[in-house]
């Protein structure tokens, strides 16, 4: 270990935030707490089993970081961005609210704060105070793999409107909020978890688009920002990540835009980083670019790598301690703000709960209900039949990228095998549709599948068929083509067909008007599924409206 003082490294431990495995604290998370004094903690899917069991959790990091000494509560954070990146959200655990871009396909700001409202209780209660929401990208690029229906709007007008929403009720509910992914992650079709997008727009097209929702914030004082691994070589000069840019970090988030808050970085263990700079290097680039607080996901070795690193580097003088207590103050003040005191963190868990989450069923109904929306290129939506057999095609479940598809979920098995061809949701779907109807034929389709002719003789004689598409548009335009093929096999029975987007509400684009309805989901959530299947057979209308354009790049 570094021949810092206990002070010093004491002081460096709270710029970082770690996470760890399992649903019991960890040895390597007590180590990191007690030895080297990390000051927050991010928990994932991995580490939440019930609501109470989460609270006991925290109680229990929370005690050893007063056992060690440390002068505050750590910051306890969660990707909880509702819709498909909701960490927080399992059985028994915080409820399934809508995401982003479902949310904004309702028009209404009211039930996003509503929604927003619920789930910072929820967190609150668990001993969670810190949150990786909002999600403040602007879509600009329907084929962008990682953010897609976790932004709000290609509309940085629509986008700024829901984003200050969302950050007013988790500061409401004393839950921190963090704006995500500075200077913004949308306009791009490269996913920063496995290389590092190049984004080529100067800095006066980035103030027209993508800055407008993170001004928007910075003017409210949002709590916390977090930058994003992308580079932007027109307004840096360069391919330095963003999170590790002090063009970015320093001169345009805190000296253009005045922001005062807490600079959070992504996690440094994405390829966008890793795969050049290393999580250890990286964090220490990042703490000189003017970063507050680094995040490493994942790895114990790279923990204590990057601890290390920042020792070496504050003893070598190439990151100043002065900066550091500096920035240890905008730590300091964000934690009596939102953690608050020791007493303030160890509380009982609330019995109330139980009562809160049956309410929050409800509004998670009503919320999913008025989300679903019509596609605009599609034919009149008309409710389906529910009399005789229903033919549900859904396809094979792919990965879509690391931030929605949970590590500890393996598609896979040992031998490269798709574990579960179906996925979980796609087969509540089936047995929610079952419950309208007769009979129902699932069928999991896959790339250069053709109709068969049995297939083919039960489309034309269904009473119903429902064509689900996941992400379809360009790399899954397999989807697209048994589409075509399933309308060419019901010929003048069409009539009985719709197709339902399941995700990004792009994939039928390229097809131009479509001689079918059809609608999005924005989500393959169950209970957006569930929302779906009840639009489909008239048992609530279809109401949402689109809140991005719906043209092909």
């Amino acid at each position: 270990m570094s021949s810092l003082t206990e002070a010093e490294r004491r002081e460096v431990g709270q710029h970082f935030v770690f996470g760890f495995h399992g649903h019991q604290v960890s040895d390597e998370i007590k180590t990191l707490i007690r030895d080297y004094y990390l000051g927050n903690i991010i928990l994932f899917k991995r580490n939440v089993e019930s609501i109470a069991d989460v609270h006991r959790l925290t109680s229990e990091l929370q005690a050893l970081a007063k056992e060690a000494g440390h002068t505050r509560p750590l910051l306890i954070g969660i990707d909880q961005e509702n819709g498909l990146v909701s960490a927080f959200s399992i059985p028994g655990a915080g409820t399934q609210f809508p995401g982003a871009m479902a949310l904004a396909a309702s028009g209404s700001p009211e039930l996003a704060t509503e929604v927003t409202t619920a789930t910072g209780k929820e967190l609150k209660a668990a001993g969670i105070n810190w949150v990786y929401s909002p999600v403040a990208d602007v879509n600009s690029d329907p084929r962008n793999p990682v953010i897609g229906v976790r932004s709000y709007s290609d509309d940085p007008t629509t986008a700024s409107r829901f984003v200050k929403a969302v950050s007013a009720a988790f500061t409401a509910q004393n839950v921190a909020p963090s704006a995500k992914h500075f200077p913004g992650h949308g306009n791009t079709h490269v996913d920063s978890h496995l290389s590092l997008p190049r984004i080529l727009v100067d800095k006066a097209s980035l103030k027209t688009t993508e800055l407008v929702p993170f001004e928007a914030l910075v003017r409210d004082d949002v709590a916390s920002i977090m930058t994003g691994h992308m580079a932007l070589p027109l307004v840096t000069g360069d391919d330095t990540p963003c999170s590790l840019s002090r063009a970015i970090t320093t001169d345009l988030l805190k000296g253009e835009m005045g922001y005062e808050g807490v600079v959070v970085t992504d996690c440094l263990e994405m390829e966008a980083v890793a795969e050049t700079y290393g999580s250890e290097g990286g964090a220490v680039r990042a703490l000189q670019a003017g970063a507050d607080i680094v995040m490493i996901c994942h790895r114990y070795e790279r923990h204590v790598g990057a601890l290390e690193a920042t020792y070496a580097a504050v003893k070598e003088g190439t990151i100043s301690m002065d900066a550091l207590k500096a920035s240890g103050v905008r730590i300091a003040t964000l934690k009596d703000k939102f953690a608050g005191s020791w007493d303030d963190v160890f509380t009982s868990f609330p019995a109330s709960v139980v009562a809160l989450q049956q309410k929050h069923q409800l509004l998670s109904r009503r919320a999913y209900a008025v989300s679903i929306s019509h596609l605009p290129n599609s034919q009149v939506f008309a409710p389906l039949s529910n009399v005789g057999l229903a033919v549900l095609f859904t396809p094979r479940m792919e990965s879509l990228n690391r931030a929605v598809d949970d590590a500890e979920d393996q598609l896979r098995d040992a031998a490269g095998n798709l574990r579960n061809t179906v996925g979980p949701s796609y087969s509540a779907f089936a047995k929610s549709i079952a419950q309208r109807v007769p009979a129902v034929e699932h069928v999991v389709y896959a790339p250069n599948e053709e109709i068969s002719g049995a297939l083919s003789e039960n489309l034309r004689a269904a009473g119903s068929v429902i064509f689900v598409t996941r992400n379809g548009y360009e790399k899954g335009a397999w989807q697209v083509d048994l589409f075509k093929k399933v309308v060419a096999a019901m010929g003048d029975r069409s009539s009985k067909l719709i197709a339902v987007s399941s995700c990004a509400p792009y994939d039928l684009l390229t097809l131009g008007a479509l001689p079918i309805p059809a609608i999005a989901t924005f989500e393959f959530t169950v209970p957006a599924l569930e929302a779906a299947a009840a639009a489909i057979y008239g048992e609530a209308p279809v109401s949402g409206t689109m809140p991005v354009k719906m043209t092909a790049v």
